[in-house]
């Protein structure tokens, strides 16, 4: 390996940036040079070659237009981004690269010889495509070729500086755009379906580099309460091997989605006292299960209670194992706080958990916690302007 790619590696990797890269038709080499230096783990989430059109199909979702193509490598890079979100650390800078290529082959090709790359990160979406000079390479420098260009677009992403090796000749000058994205954007895309979370990393809390379990408070957070805040701590003190989180999610099952404005309103009370808070797209604890696996969730014995019951299975019993069965094989267990439940303040204990699920929820005991306002009580007390007693 050259060694100022190695020393790009080696700045790549010392960047506390992730990516998932998926390649196809080119850029191989970048992906051994990324994953032969020492620290590729800290980088590289995932890298995927969606090589055959049925490979790239399945990816896509669909039959792309054009499998090398400007509008192929931007969903390819979305698509890496989403799922860099879904394998990241929590509150990690992600990047999602994709990359389609239609270089030198065993039999001639009637069309050029090109390229093209896209970057995705939160807020920026890159994209580059380079047409090489027909004949003048074997199939291996031109795959060289791109997979300088691949390792300097993944630095630049990375805000490492510098450039890397360029054999590129005054003829190839590669076509490059990049646009801005705001915060409305990104939101929106969540809304839509696009990305799957959105993270506002508000805490200045140190953690373990390792830890990638959550320990996951989710709620609608309308108004968020001191006890939310209590609770998720005295959670943390009981679950230690974990990064806490708040989580609130955009897509409700009974009512609309949230606004961009009712979000951006939300996120501002954790920024105030430096929480981290998750936007994500799944209402159903059984989709955050799969969206977080391994984590732990805390929840109030009402919720709880919720979880047991058949009748928010359409009264399927057997369904409702079956899904909480498969919470259970991502790994993820339930943290149940004491909560009012009808009238009646109720524990873990109270509740009559399935044998074959039980050990997926530990108990918060009451007097670590307690709280019995919620936050529906404190806006309806808001709403008469009386005082809080509590």
């Amino acid at each position: 390996m050259d060694g100022r790619i190695r020393a790009l590696v080696e700045a790549i990797h010392s960047t506390p940036t992730q990516a998932v890269l998926y390649v196809s038709g080119g850029a191989s080499q970048a992906l051994g040079w990324l994953l032969s230096v020492p620290g590729a783990s800290n980088t590289v989430l995932e890298a995927v070659v969606p090589y055959s059109k049925s490979s790239m199909t399945q990816l896509l979702g669909k039959i792309p237009t054009q499998f090398t193509s400007q509008q192929t490598v931007e969903e390819m890079a979305l698509l890496a981004y989403n799922r860099a979100l879904k394998l990241s650390r929590p509150g990690s800078s992600v990047i999602g690269l994709g990359f389609s290529g239609s270089l030198a082959s065993s039999q001639p090709k009637r069309g050029d010889h090109r390229f093209y790359l896209s970057t995705r990160t939160s807020n920026r979406l890159w994209i580059s495509n380079v047409t090489l000079s027909k004949g003048l390479r074997t199939r291996e420098q031109e795959d060289r070729i791109s997979s300088h260009l691949l390792l300097k677009a993944m630095a630049d992403a990375c805000k490492v500086p510098g450039t890397s090796v360029s054999e590129l000749t005054d003829s190839e000058v590669p076509d490059e755009n990049e646009r801005l994205l705001d915060e409305d954007e990104e939101l929106q895309e969540l809304i839509d379906g696009k990305i799957c979370m959105k993270v506002y990393p508000f805490s200045n809390e140190a953690y373990s580099s390792n830890s990638e379990r959550r320990i996951i408070l989710s709620g609608s957070f309308n108004p968020l309460h001191d006890g939310h805040v209590k609770l998720l701590e005295v959670a943390s003190s009981i679950c230690r091997d974990g990064i806490p989180c708040f989580e609130i999610s955009a897509i409700n099952a009974d009512k609309p989605p949230l606004t961009i404005s009712q979000i951006k309103d939300r996120v501002k009370q954790f920024e105030r006292i430096g929480k981290t808070v998750i936007i994500s797209n799944q209402p159903f604890f059984y989709k955050k299960a799969e969206l977080f696996p391994g984590s732990a969730f805390v929840i109030g014995a009402d919720t709880a209670a919720r979880l047991i019951n058949p009748k928010y299975y359409g009264g399927d019993h057997a369904k409702m194992m079956e899904i909480l069965t498969n919470c259970k094989r991502t790994g993820s267990t339930f943290l149940v706080g004491g909560r009012n439940v009808d009238g009646i303040f109720k524990v873990l204990e109270d509740l009559d958990i399935p044998q074959e699920i039980r050990d997926m929820f530990i108990s918060i005991p009451e007097d670590k916690f307690r709280m019995d306002i919620s936050s529906t009580e404190i806006r309806k007390r808001w709403s008469s302007s009386k005082p809080l007693d509590c």
